[in-house]
């Protein structure tokens, strides 16, 4: 059977769901989105999702023409008619159509799209060997100009440094913000691991950068904080360098696609003797009981 597409009320078979092509989503990457994971019956904090994309609708002045539980019933009956019990979720709101225009007060009514598939954004190798990534040139976008709490469809910040980490043989690129400092990668959130102290009281301390300096409140990176501090783990959100990721002991990425995944060299630099290391597959192991918990059900 073809995917069944939900489009502002009704579905569409994938091959006929169409938006017109004056949208000025599509014009003008003029919308929000999210990205949501079900894992066997269960769709992953739907409601912290949903939360973030009324945020990011809000900052935009674009009124979502449904209320939260209609998106959420539209996510889930979506699922059903594709019989996804394990499936990734797009939750797309545009302007909606006006003209060739910037004004946005000339589009009368937001559109909604819903699309449920399967994705898979690394090879599964990487997850069991770790993945190599590379500093890109392209900065992440100032928070004052595009701000990186808005999950907006306009990516072309991300899209450019996917482009530069592929043209240096990687597949995922490492952003810095325009002071320098670790921001996130092209799609990801970034953690690291720094063991400290002396000896047998050395001790794990898990890092990521603060999202004012560039990056996106993760979902998964939230789930990720909430896993390390249940498990008693030292938590710090703090300004992170190049040199602090080269000499970390372990490095991981988070988000919805790509889950927990370990990355093993930056910048032709060996990352905790070039394998996984024990924290993140500890944390990892978290993530997956807790996509087993929080969220809403649902049958297919």
């Amino acid at each position: 059977m073809e995917l069944q597409v939900y489009i502002d009320g009704k579905w569409y078979p994938k091959s006929e769901a169409k938006i017109s092509v004056f949208d000025h989503g599509l014009l003008y990457g003029d919308g929000v989105f999210e990205g949501i994971r079900s894992y066997r019956g269960l769709v992953f904090k739907l409601e912290e999702h949903l939360d973030r994309l009324w945020e990011s609708a809000h900052t935009l002045m674009i009124t979502i023409p449904m209320t939260r539980k209609e998106m959420q019933k539209a996510v889930i009956e979506t699922l059903r008619r594709n019989k996804f019990s394990d499936g990734y979720i797009r939750v797309v709101v545009t302007r909606g159509v006006g003209d060739l225009g910037l004004d946005p007060a000339k589009c009368k009514t937001a559109s909604v799209f819903i699309i449920t598939d399967k994705i898979s954004l690394y090879p599964e190798a990487f997850y069991e060997q770790g993945l190599q990534i590379v500093t890109v040139p392209t900065i992440r976008n100032f928070p004052e100009a595009v701000s990186p709490s808005v999950k907006s469809l306009n990516y072309l910040n991300n899209i450019l440094a996917k482009i530069e980490a592929k043209n240096s043989g990687c597949i995922e690129a490492l952003m810095l913000n325009h002071q320098g400092y670790v921001a996130e990668c092209s799609g990801d959130n970034v953690f690291m691991v720094k063991n400290e102290g002396r000896g047998s009281k050395k001790k794990p301390v898990l890092m990521t950068p603060p999202c004012y300096l560039g990056a996106l409140k993760g979902i998964t990176r939230q789930a990720i904080i909430e896993v390390a501090l249940a498990s008693k783990i030292e938590f710090r959100e703090q300004v992170i360098t190049r040199h602090d990721l080269f000499n970390a002991d372990e490095v991981f990425l988070t988000g919805t696609a790509a889950e927990v995944i370990p990355v093993v060299k930056i910048d032709g630099r060996e990352i905790g003797g070039g394998k996984p290391g024990a924290l993140t597959l500890k944390l990892r192991k978290g993530f997956r009981a807790l996509t087993a918990r929080d969220g809403v059900r649902y049958k297919v």
